[in-house]
């Protein structure tokens, strides 16, 4: 059984995206390399856990995180779940492993100020260029989509008239995510400069670079990290840090947090969890400073 047969698999089956399939066959290629230089072997289909912890043990020696080796040896696990699925295999060498401790990943959001100094105070051009950042920022930030849903939006998704939008999110999984007013109106403006730029093409794709050419990823980070940086000293800039914000702003202003993993496209709370230390803390000032019993008599 070959790596390729379970990348086929993720992709046809699991449905997963073009760059998580990458991810996984990186991994699985690599640790196949490993097993053919270190012990002159290339069915990595039959090893047993020695050989998987001499390979950890590898990536620790080369300063690779421990974050980043589980991340890899998840690739593995999940490629030996598959051979046992498929009965090629009859033991997971990995059913006992236990994942390396990581540090806890704090992601901080933007304040209600820098996002108000974005949007409200920066002088956006009334060109193509400034109209579509905006829009994306205020996008982003007011429905919580992931930087490869609005690069992947396409204009038959779009429902102005009834206010909002269908989402492809993660395994193809679609959801409606309803838009403000503000955004709309962006939307209409930056909907008729995306005509001056399309010259003969037929674009299906929402969102462009100025010559007409269908924007990327890497694009949408630099447009999120540059207006940020104007404003805010955090370290992370970046599309995911607006989702973070989002979410977290929600869940300050009492939002249900399940009504809140919805709006993401969360498959579990857990997921959503992750973006409640937030609101916990506004919740624990809330409570120190109204409760009855930690005001100070005058």
């Amino acid at each position: 059984m070959s790596i390729a047969s379970f990348i086929t698999y993720l992709s046809l089956e699991k449905k997963y995206s073009v760059n998580t399939t990458q991810a996984y066959e990186k991994d699985l290629l690599e640790f196949s390399e490993f097993y053919k230089v270190s012990f002159d072997r290339d069915d990595v289909d039959n090893v047993d856990y020695s050989i998987i912890r001499n390979w950890i043990i590898s990536l620790v020696n080369a300063k690779i995180s421990n974050r980043t080796i589980n991340r890899k040896i998840a690739s593995l696990k999940a490629y030996y779940k598959f051979l046992l699925k498929i009965e090629v295999i009859t033991i997971n060498p990995l059913a006992k492993h236990k994942a390396l401790k990581t540090e806890k990943k704090v992601e901080i959001p933007f304040s209600e100020n820098e996002m108000d100094q974005v949007l409200s105070k920066i002088p956006f051009t009334d060109d193509f260029e400034g109209i579509r950042d905006k829009l994306i920022i205020e996008l982003l930030y007011t429905t919580g989509i992931r930087r490869a849903e609005l690069v992947g939006l396409k204009l038959v998704n779009l429902d102005l008239h009834q206010s909002n939008m269908r989402v492809l999110g993660k395994r193809n999984k679609e959801r409606i995510v309803p838009l403000l007013d503000r955004v709309i109106e962006l939307f209409k403006v930056y909907l008729e400069l995306r005509e001056s730029v399309l010259g003969d093409s037929k674009e299906e794709l929402v969102f462009l670079t100025k010559s007409g050419s269908i924007i990327y990823e890497t694009l949408v980070y630099r447009i999120i990290n540059h207006y940020f940086s104007i404003v805010s000293s955090k370290v992370k800039k970046s599309p995911h840090i607006l989702r973070h914000t989002f979410a977290t702003h929600l869940l300050n202003k009492g939002a249900d947090l399940n009504s809140v993993k919805e709006l993401l496209g969360h498959s579990s709370l857990a997921s959503t969890q992750v973006y409640t230390h937030n609101s916990i803390a506004e919740l624990k000032k809330v409570h120190l400073t109204a409760h009855p019993r930690n005001i100070k008599k005058q």
